[in-house]
């Protein structure tokens, strides 16, 4: 019983420390890239930590394996190192029983991952995109910099404004520029000067307009006097959509019973995905296992390469098993078929060496 609760708490200890430093590199790139939209116009700056807060479980459910598998790597390696194994295997502690210790917390992550991705993550996506599509929430002023010039779209529309007051929801000095004409006419642009505007959302549609007032529209070629210019008291522009980098597929919001209910192969492949992020912490952990053994001369650290390598082929692998199901090219038995698989070769390496061991000796 000490033993178990020994080798449990150390196993817990190390994969929770690596957890939150592999947590940590994540949410900083996630939080650049974030930032880099927020600064750029796609995504506004005030639910910028709401949404990394939402992504948080969506992260955790991935990264809590892998903190496992590295964890066990680490806690065994440095009783592989230290000799404690020895002395352990010596008092009739073989693989079997080392199995069952490891297990114990494993399947403890296991539940762990099993909420989050069953229920925690796919809350939290939905909040994630009702507030990256909640036009009200953004109310279109976040989305526009002051003093900066900003494309939008790829069809060359640029917008600036020289000031801009967000409580009144005021522009000030606001210059667009649009291309106009077909594509034998792509050289015809269109340049919108007004004293004031606003950023307007189509309650029907959801579309975002630019809505300037008291201000010059100038139409025609660059470089030719053939010009038309018009006054206008009010005119609207419709902002084009940009994509963000935030933004998950729609499968990855729906609550799991939906997707039980579900028929089509995206909704299936998505349930059996979060299934199976849950099934491979036992079967990493069993890998981690079989591949901790080390001695002093060699170092705890001489196998961590190859091992998490074989971690993120079987990752990669189930990642693709999920984009062919999703897309009606493979049935969904071969996830599991995947996991049998990588079952089968943690029981071989774990087991094997004293077999044949035993069968030299006999």
């Amino acid at each position: 019983m000490r033993l178990r609760s020994y080798l449990g708490s150390d196993v817990l200890g190390h994969t929770l420390a690596v957890s939150s430093v592999l947590l940590a590199i994540i949410l900083t790139g996630r939080f650049v890239k974030y930032l880099a939209e927020a600064a750029s116009g796609k995504l506004a700056a005030e639910i910028l930590l709401p949404v990394m807060f939402y992504r948080l479980p969506g992260f955790m459910e991935l990264l809590l394996p892998l903190g496992l598998f590295i964890g066990i790597l680490m806690s065994y390696g440095r009783l592989y190192v230290e000799s404690e194994m020895v002395i352990l295997s010596a008092c009739g502690v073989g693989p079997a029983k080392l199995a069952r210790f490891t297990l114990a917390p494993a399947l403890l992550i296991m539940m762990v991952v099993a909420s989050l991705s069953l229920v925690v993550t796919p809350q939290g996506v939905a909040r994630s995109e009702a507030l990256l599509n909640d036009p009200q929430a953004l109310q279109g002023l976040q989305l526009l910099a002051a003093g900066r010039f900003q494309p939008r779209g790829d069809d060359g529309t640029v917008t600036y404004a020289a000031d801009i007051d967000p409580e009144l929801g005021e522009l000030e000095q606001v210059f667009l520029y649009a291309p106009e004409g077909d594509e034998e006419q792509s050289s015809v642009s269109g340049v919108t000067v007004a004293q004031t505007g606003s950023v307007v959302i189509d309650p029907n549609t959801g579309a975002r307009y630019l809505e300037l007032r008291e201000g010059y529209r100038f139409s025609g070629t660059p470089g030719s006097a053939d010009y038309r210019i018009v006054r206008f008291g009010k005119f609207g522009q419709r902002l084009p959509d940009t994509p963000s980098l935030a933004r998950s597929e729609p499968v990855d919001a729906k609550p799991t019973l939906e997707l039980l209910e579900s028929q089509s192969a995206e909704d299936r492949a998505a349930l059996h995905w979060r299934l199976s992020v849950a099934l491979m912490v036992p079967i990493v952990a069993l890998l981690a296992l079989s591949l901790s053994k080390t001695n002093h001369r060699r170092g705890r650290y001489i196998k961590l390469a190859p091992a998490l390598l074989l971690h993120l082929c079987y990752l990669f692998a189930l990642a693709s098993i999920r984009t062919s199901v999703a897309e009606g090219d493979a049935p969904v038995y071969q996830m599991y078929l995947l996991h049998l698989g990588f079952f089968a070769l943690a029981l071989t390496l774990l087991f094997a060496p004293d077999r044949l061991r035993r069968l030299r000796s006999a």
